[in-house]
């Protein structure tokens, strides 16, 4: 490495972010009714009233998780699509390794997704629909160069199948190491997408 090639250093997480994260692990776990904040300030070694300090309360923290989550999916299925424009096997390819990589890495925030999503208000509720729609329509976008014989209507049925597939990390027991569930997921995703 030269002198000019530094590393930059790995970001710390905030305290907000481990919050969220162990709040997320509690919503996903026993449902978003379940879980009160002095349930998360105790897993997270903070009294309940302290978390507020972070967020107005579970409401915020279930928006503060889904949304930018659907904004980094939404982002990186641009991304892909963006590096093989005309070579849309290779972007289909990219975007289930993208997919089944955030599937495997989180599995309570596609839980809840799955389960709590309904809980929000109607305007985050329908922001974040809107940004899974529009992921939705990056693999539309490919399967159908890919595969010109599918209508739009018809990609969409197969991605939501895909999306299926390859998020069902939340339901998958620790039996097989990760790389080779990575490894069936993308092998059936792929499978079942090129026809």
């Amino acid at each position: 490495m030269t002198a000019d090639q530094q590393v930059a250093p790995a970001r710390r997480r905030s305290r907000r972010d481990e919050i969220l994260e162990i709040a997320m692990g509690l919503f996903a776990a026993r449902g978003y009714h379940g879980v009160s904040m002095d349930d998360i300030g105790a897993a997270a070694g903070v009294t309940g009233p302290a978390l507020y300090h972070h967020f107005a309360g579970k409401e915020a923290m279930l928006i503060a998780a889904l949304m930018p989550v659907s904004e980094q999916l939404l982002a990186g299925g641009r991304e892909r699509n963006a590096e093989y424009v005309g070579r849309p096997r290779d972007a289909l390819a990219a975007l289930i390794d993208f997919q089944v990589d955030f599937a495997l890495a989180n599995p309570a925030v596609i839980a809840l997704h799955l389960h709590e999503l309904d809980r929000l208000p109607e305007e985050p509720r329908r922001q974040i629909r809107r940004l899974q729609r529009l992921y939705v329509e990056e693999w539309v976008k490919t399967l159908t160069a890919l595969r010109p014989e599918l209508s739009a209507g018809e990609a969409r049925v197969l991605a939501h199948a895909a999306f299926g597939l390859m998020n069902s990390t939340p339901f998958l027991g620790g039996e097989v190491d990760r790389e080779r569930r990575a490894d069936l997921l993308r092998a059936a995703t792929l499978a079942a997408l090129q026809g």
